[in-house]
């Protein structure tokens, strides 16, 4: 399940990596691969790719994926951003999914976030024509932020998040649950 990159500098090529060409979802920061490995296992008709820098992760969704026999998932090892540059193909992503990434709290560190200014355009680059992208946070001040780099892009449109993808927690979210902490969820749509 894990995809090896032979390269950094050479984009991806989805074709290589599915034996059938389907839909395309991706996943920015896989954490344990839970929402992914249940998500492909329901939507054998598209395929997904769950992108995680820690190795420990990556083996986390490569076990689940493999115990439940997913011929639509695979997992790449590099930091988020760079691979949503860089190594993702234009217009190849029908959606993104970004869980409870790294909200870096502090107002010095806040220039790391994933969600920032940069996002929407690098996003819109990715995702076929009327592409998705599918954000939650448990960061009220990462919220906004994520909330206000859509409103101020004119290539999105906000939308609703489907309820049974809403119904799909993250390992983060069941933990933060547990806790009584909130989800904020918010979606939009290229074009």
């Amino acid at each position: 399940m894990i995809y090896p990159l032979t390269s950094i500098l050479d984009r991806i090529e989805p074709a290589r990596l599915f034996s059938k060409s389907q839909p395309l979802e991706v996943e920015l920061g896989s954490g344990d691969g839970s929402f992914l490995a249940e998500y492909a296992a329901r939507h054998p008709e598209r395929n997904f790719i769950g992108v995680e820098r820690l190795l420990g992760r990556l083996r986390k969704l490569d076990r689940k994926g493999r115990r439940a026999g997913l011929a639509n998932l695979r997992a790449v090892r590099i930091e988020s951003a760079y691979f949503l540059e860089y190594l993702l193909p234009p217009r190849s992503a029908r959606a993104l999914h970004v869980y409870f990434p790294d909200p870096w709290p502090k107002r010095k560190h806040r220039r790391h976030r994933l969600v920032n200014e940069r996002f929407p355009a690098l996003a819109a680059q990715a995702l076929e024509p009327g592409g998705t992208v599918y954000l939650r946070t448990d960061d009220p001040p990462y919220f906004e932020q994520m909330t206000a780099v859509f409103a101020a892009s004119l290539a999105f449109r906000p939308v609703d998040t489907p309820a049974e993808l809403a119904g799909l927690w993250t390992d983060f979210e069941r933990d933060f649950a547990g806790r009584g902490i909130a989800t904020r969820r918010a979606a939009y749509q290229l074009g």
